[in-house]
């Protein structure tokens, strides 16, 4: 999925067992959710846009049903239909194959398609996308397979288990005492972070730092405002957020980083428990973070 994977277990006698079953899943929605493969489920389906319903297969249909609950949750601010824009913006293939100011950026001002417009056969187990409409699992993908992964390794060796797929978090099974440790940072040789304890559901970082590169000279990056098509323009560096699942918490934190300055009274009324740095480093906390 272009990311760093990482299965940590309480028992070590379960890793090989534990990582294998990770590895299986993450291979499994790669091929079948990446839109980066032309080969994939995904891009089949975005290539069928406008032409009618679609079949799908158990596991694509599960990976759209979590992209369009994010998006439900957070009011479209992180909206699955962005596919194109964001490739528009330079990010149409893996974030390790960008070049730098390679070719000039064809962005403009526009909402993307909207997340409503895509339709669903629940019977038929088919969907169908509007004309032009590129759908993108990267908003919701990496939590939503942290949770899906950390779910089987769970259930299939029945050990305690924590699954990080680029600085999405979730756990399962029973946690060890004391809780799972994670470190929040900005990156692994960050100056500055916090270390917190989580023992259910999941722990999501979304950030404008890491993924980011130039086009006509102006600085991109990955978290794209579906009201305008560009990359969102945000007070906030990074934001995390814990929820029940990481799926959840990821959503939050993205729609946090779009939402701006407001975000911190969104995130208290939903009381989830939230950090988030601005650009001049100063941490903000909300819905009970560190209560």
């Amino acid at each position: 999925m272009g990311t760093v994977n990482t299965v940590v277990v309480e028992d070590a006698r379960a890793l090989e067992e534990a990582v294998a079953v990770v590895e299986n899943e993450i291979r499994a929605i790669d091929a079948t959710c990446s839109r980066f493969r032309d080969d994939s489920e995904l891009s089949r389906l975005n290539r069928a846009a406008g032409s009618g319903f679609v079949g799908v297969s158990p596991l694509l249909e599960e990976a759209l049903l979590a992209a369009l609950m994010a998006a439900e949750m957070t009011d479209g601010l992180v909206d699955p239909t962005v596919g194109k824009a964001i490739a528009d913006a330079g990010y149409a293939v893996t974030f390790t194959a960008i070049v730098d100011d390679g070719a000039p950026a064809n962005v403009t001002l526009a909402a993307v398609p909207g997340w409503r417009a895509i339709e669903r056969d629940a019977g038929a187990h088919a969907f169908r996308l509007p004309a032009g409409t590129c759908v993108d699992l990267g908003a919701s993908g990496k939590a939503w397979a942290a949770d899906r992964a950390a779910g089987a390794v769970a259930a299939t060796l029945g050990v305690a288990v924590a699954v990080e797929c680029g600085g999405d978090v979730a756990v399962s099974g029973p946690h060890p005492q004391g809780g799972w440790p994670v470190r929040v940072a900005a990156a692994d040789d960050a100056a500055e972070w916090q270390d917190v304890l989580i023992f259910d559901g999941g722990l999501a970082t979304s950030g404008t730092t890491s993924r980011r590169w130039r086009r006509n000279g102006v600085e991109m990056h990955h978290i794209i405002d579906p009201a305008t098509g560009l990359p969102a323009e945000t007070p906030w560096t990074m934001a995390t957020v814990a929820a029940a699942t990481c799926l959840e918490a990821n959503a939050a934190a993205t729609a946090a980083l779009i939402m701006g300055p407001a975000a911190l009274e969104w995130l208290d009324g939903l009381r989830l428990p939230a950090r988030l740095v601005d650009r001049d480093r100063g941490v903000h906390h909300a819905g009970g973070w560190g209560a």
